[in-house]
């Protein structure tokens, strides 16, 4: 009964947060070359385990207007911490440090993302849900993100066991950035 009161009082300060944190404007993404562009892999197999990656950018939709989003110098260096933290399977220290580069940037998809990555490399689904699900509201403009934060949400969705939901989310970043 407490573990669903904590998890519950998760949610509602997550709803709240998103409520407090104004809206991304056209143009304002930071995408000046220096930052690094930090997306899961989208791995499957074993999320628990699963560590964080940098993939390669995908080639923008043709014709589609795009937005990218990448991490500045400070936030960059505090998620390659956070997989440092990871790979050592210490997922409270990644956590705070995740944490830390989001007091930086907090309106960064990437950085929601890789907190929902951590979460479920913990095996809080749920929270894994609902971190990928505030990724996807801030990744407006870039489907790219938008895609990794929906295969996020099916990850997480699959390991609670909700196959026909997973199965929607995967449907979903598939429409945005076929594989």
């Amino acid at each position: 009964m407490n573990k669903i009161k904590y998890e519950l009082v998760c949610v509602v300060a997550l709803l709240l947060s998103a409520c407090s944190t104004p809206a991304i404007r056209p143009g304002s993404s930071t995408n000046n070359g220096s930052g690094t562009t930090v997306l899961p892999n989208g791995d499957t197999s074993e999320p628990a385990t699963a560590p964080l990656v940098t993939p390669p950018p995908a080639e923008p939709i043709p014709g589609a207007a795009t937005k990218t989003y990448s991490l500045n110098a400070a936030s960059s260096a505090l998620i390659e911490q956070a997989h440092q933290q990871l790979a050592s399977k210490n997922f409270m220290m990644a956590a705070s440090t995740i944490e830390r580069a989001l007091r930086i940037e907090p309106n960064n998809p990437l950085l929601w993302i890789e907190y929902a990555q951590e979460r479920l490399n913990e095996q809080n689904y749920f929270q894994a849900e609902s971190m990928a699900r505030k990724a996807l509201l801030l990744a407006s403009g870039d489907p790219r993100i938008q895609s990794s934060a929906w295969r996020m949400i099916a990850n997480s969705l699959r390991a609670q066991n909700k196959t026909v939901e997973a199965q929607q989310a995967d449907v979903k970043a598939d429409t945005l950035l076929p594989q």
